[in-house]
């Protein structure tokens, strides 16, 4: 199949007001796209916007909370009303938590899978139509927890495995009528989801994040996604430690999780 152009095509990213969201952002706007940015923290949103228009770009910020449809329902409309069409959504706002399970309040994991996946299911059913119209793309940034199981992240992976079952499945619906669907897993990013990320009590984890390998930046995987939904790619695993994870996982479970959680043990200290 030929690869997608991106100049003059309307792109919309969620949770772009800061970390990989602007990196996206910024990346398919010097692609020549107009951007549609979404976040709650207006703030963020304004620092992005300028960035896109000083660099000579098109964009329309527009605060909004994925967790609730009628917030994402609004963002799309005034997406189209605005642009004319939509053409790639970009499903990045997302929440992290480190905490053990026995000690987790299920709030928590509520919290995280109503943001990660849930937040994904709503601006994705809203977006699909003109998505549909457009024959054009939904990319779902998901991670190593979406494939694997993570120590003291249950929350998180179950939200990102709940990604790959909805993506994978809505893509054999959608493909037939032209729309891509691309699953992204990187390993760790240097942005500030490891500080944003939740305790066991709901508040911010009190304990620094341990990572696997060398982070990422969000420059490095932006530009690894813009190439991979312009090729059409079903599955982009970004990083050294995503491959290995992949392959470990399938080849040798069981050296997988004692190798994992022997690494992040750290994560299991309490808040």
């Amino acid at each position: 199949m030929s690869r997608r152009n991106f100049n003059g095509a309307t792109v919309l990213v969620s949770g772009a007001g800061g970390g990989l969201g602007q990196a996206i952002a910024l990346r398919f706007a010097a692609a020549g796209a107009r951007l549609v940015l979404l976040d709650q923290s207006a703030e963020g949103l304004a620092v992005t916007q300028a960035q896109i228009e000083a660099a000579g770009g098109q964009c329309l910020g527009l605060t909004c909370d994925v967790t609730n449809e009628k917030s994402c329902d609004n963002a799309v409309q005034a997406a189209v009303e605005r642009c004319g069409g939509l053409d790639v959504l970009v499903n990045n706002a997302g929440i992290s938590h480190r905490s053990a399970f026995a000690a987790t309040d299920p709030a928590v994991l509520r919290r995280v899978m109503e943001v990660n996946f849930f937040g994904a299911v709503n601006l994705t059913h809203c977006a699909l139509p003109h998505l549909l119209r457009q024959r054009g793309a939904i990319v779902a940034i998901s991670s190593v927890a979406g494939f694997s199981p993570l120590i003291a992240r249950t929350g998180y992976a179950a939200s990102k495995h709940a990604m790959h079952g909805f993506f994978e499945s809505l893509r054999t619906e959608v493909q037939p009528q032209g729309v891509d669907v691309t699953m992204v897993c990187p390993s760790f990013i240097a942005t500030r989801i490891d500080r944003s990320a939740l305790g066991a009590n709901g508040k911010p984890a009190s304990h620094a994040q341990v990572v696997i390998g060398r982070r990422l930046t969000p420059e490095q995987v932006a530009e690894r996604i813009h190439e991979g939904v312009e090729r059409r790619q079903r599955l982009l695993l970004i990083g050294k430690t995503a491959w290995q994870a992949w392959w470990l996982n399938r080849l040798a479970p069981s050296l997988y999780e004692r190798l994992m959680a022997w690494r992040l043990r750290g994560e299991m200290q309490p808040d």
